[in-house]
């Protein structure tokens, strides 16, 4: 029986999964034997499964179930393989506790003026209720305090994976522990920017096997969108 290649490579783009002599098939994907629940807005899914990252749907890409008729934002299979499961927490969560914050957003230090501020701020035009640490983090709280307490009031997680969190995640920093936590459980979504999935293999092939989104992919914008879509109760 042919094996997914996801925890050792990635699925980080339909491409990816194609690849993957489990996950090739032109008709079905799927993911550790999980099938999404996922409807084609066309007759078939296209050779490639995307119709780039401009954000607009075309007429061969698949529609997830949380996606709301008349969105013009556009999955790949792979995107809705990944996320499907997240969506999953996202509704469990919000029924047992339903004044969690949407998301915590996990970063590294060097990031909380640019990529980091970046993708919060449109998170927040979209809608999305942040944990973000300029924000959330007082003056004389203990940071670690914080950070659990951040964790545990949010439904799912987005690592923000760059250069610097790279750098950041062999010295067993603040965001090696968020990671772990959100690890434990499909509340983990990576969204690597200005850096690509094998340099984060070569770091941490955990996290480098769930499979999220990537700004070579979407912009920070429509990953904002997709995330928003996610969310949304």
């Amino acid at each position: 029986m042919a094996r997914c290649t996801a925890p050792a490579r990635g699925h980080r783009s339909s491409a990816a999964a194609a690849a993957c002599p489990a996950c090739g098939s032109r008709s079905r994907y799927s993911y550790g034997g999980y099938s999404p629940p996922y409807s084609l807005s066309g007759s078939s899914v296209s050779g490639n499964g995307s119709s780039g990252s401009s954000g607009a749907r075309s007429s061969s890409s698949p529609r997830p179930r949380w996606s709301k008729a008349g969105s013009s934002v556009s999955y790949t299979p792979a995107q809705v393989v990944s996320l499907t499961p997240i969506r999953e927490t996202v509704e469990k969560r919000a029924a047992e506790q339903p004044d969690l914050r949407d998301a915590f957003l996990c970063h590294a230090w060097d990031d909380r003026q640019g990529a980091a501020k970046e993708l919060h701020d449109l998170l927040v035009s979209a809608g999305i209720k942040v944990w973000f640490s300029e924000k959330d983090l007082g003056l004389g709280v203990p940071m670690m305090r914080a950070i659990d307490k951040g964790l545990a009031n949010s439904r799912i997680g987005l690592v923000l994976v760059t250069p610097a969190l790279l750098a950041r995640l062999p010295k067993e920093s603040i965001a090696d522990k968020e990671l772990s936590t959100l690890l434990a459980g499909n509340r983990l979504i990576p969204i690597v920017h200005n850096t690509t999935y094998e340099a984060l293999r070569n770091i941490s092939p955990m996290l480098a096997s769930r499979s999220g989104l990537d700004t070579t992919e979407d912009s920070m914008a429509v990953v904002a969108q997709k995330i928003a879509e996610l969310v949304a109760l």
